[in-house]
């Protein structure tokens, strides 16, 4: 029937944004190559010495879906839990445009660019692990997330661990294409060129990935005790103080928000970053623009606090977050103080900012 061995999945060339002829067949082989080398394939991960990733759990993450038992048919070992769990969603390749994707609002998170949403880290910083273990036990409220918290210890380890290689290989392969494409790098790439790539692709999105973890103190934000609000009157005046604040200029909350937290506020047109490139001028532009990506444009809508669903978590700390930091990716901006920055709000304002947010679902 024309059946034949199979040399299992390859990583789709991350060319979003770009018109197919502006990359040559030469160009896309010695990209493909030069990756495949440093991380290997879906089903056989590899990681360059310099980066710091565990190959085991990757290999348990990686791969088709398999199940090791022991004499007595007890499990020992699982298999292929990204695909299993999160490739239809996510894709093999981990860009978001898995084969439900187009039935998600909003789409799933395209791990290659190493943007993530909801994270206790300031901006522009990567996510803790502590971030992404939190998303995968607690899932994301009315999205196509699930919790994964019925998951043992180690598959939660090597399912975080594997984002973190497709985030990096997918940061080394835009670091590689606009080296290749955009800067017309000899093909073969030389010796040094393909140091260049190790040094300035991988360790660097590695690198990045470190930080958080190796200086706690400058990139992550602990939410300080709130203020009391032990008495029905001290709640109501930390709500009446939130709302003076969200309503301000400083903090700008009610511009996308409303002004009654409805989700109805002037900002209608609101894009992410995975979104924002793919919308011209005109409508004309939009499609000529979208026809480059995947997946096709997809509106972001500022959330109504009435609801009282957040998809970063509804907990206090979670909303501290989500204002003291922002949400990376996404017009909303980190409003908290930083190293050198005052910020619109102080941490002690941020929690009345909160109170007051919490307050409009429980109406």
């Amino acid at each position: 029937m024309g059946c034949g061995a199979s040399d299992g999945p390859r990583f789709r060339l991350n060319l979003e944004g770009r018109e197919a002829q502006e990359v040559s067949l030469l160009q896309r082989e010695a990209i493909g190559e030069t990756l495949e080398a440093m991380f290997g394939t879906p089903d056989e991960p590899a990681v360059p010495e310099e980066v710091d990733l565990d190959l085991d759990l990757l290999r348990m993450a990686a791969g088709p879906v398999a199940r090791y038992e022991d004499e007595r048919g007890r499990p020992v070992r699982q298999r292929g839990l990204f695909r299993r769990h999160c490739a239809a969603c996510h894709g093999i390749a981990g860009d978001g445009a898995g084969p439900l994707a187009t039935a998600m609002d909003p789409y799933p998170r395209d791990f290659r660019n190493g943007v993530f949403k909801f994270t206790s880290t300031r901006a522009g910083a990567k996510p803790t692990r502590d971030d992404l273990e939190r998303v995968l036990l607690r899932g994301i409220p009315w999205t196509g997330m699930p919790s994964f918290v019925a998951r043992g210890r180690e598959e939660i380890d090597a399912l975080v661990e594997y984002v973190k290689y497709l985030s990096i290989r997918g940061e080394t392969e835009l670091y590689l294409i606009a080296l290749v494409v955009d800067e017309d790098e000899y093909l073969p790439l030389r010796a040094d060129a393909k140091e260049m790539v190790l040094e300035e692709g991988a360790q660097w999105a590695a690198e990045s990935w470190a930080l958080p973890e190796e200086y706690p103190d400058e990139y992550v934000v602990v939410p300080p005790p709130m203020p009391p609000t032990d008495t029905p009157e001290q709640l109501a005046k930390s709500i009446a103080l939130g709302y003076d604040l969200y309503a301000s200029k400083d903090a700008q909350c009610a511009k996308c928000h409303g002004l009654d937290g409805a989700g109805d506020g002037e900002e209608s047109e609101l894009y992410d970053d995975w979104n924002k490139p793919k919308v011209g001028v005109t409508p004309e532009q939009t499609r000529q623009l979208a026809g480059r990506y995947t997946l096709p444009v997809l509106r972001l809508r500022a959330r109504d606090f009435r609801e009282g669903v957040f998809l970063g978590g509804s907990r206090p700390e979670d909303l501290y977050w989500r204002i003291h930091v922002g949400i990376k990716g996404t017009p909303m901006p980190a409003t908290g103080p930083a190293p050198g920055v005052l910020g619109a709000l102080t941490e002690e304002e941020i929690w009345h900012v909160v109170n007051y947010v919490r307050s409009c679902g429980e109406r």
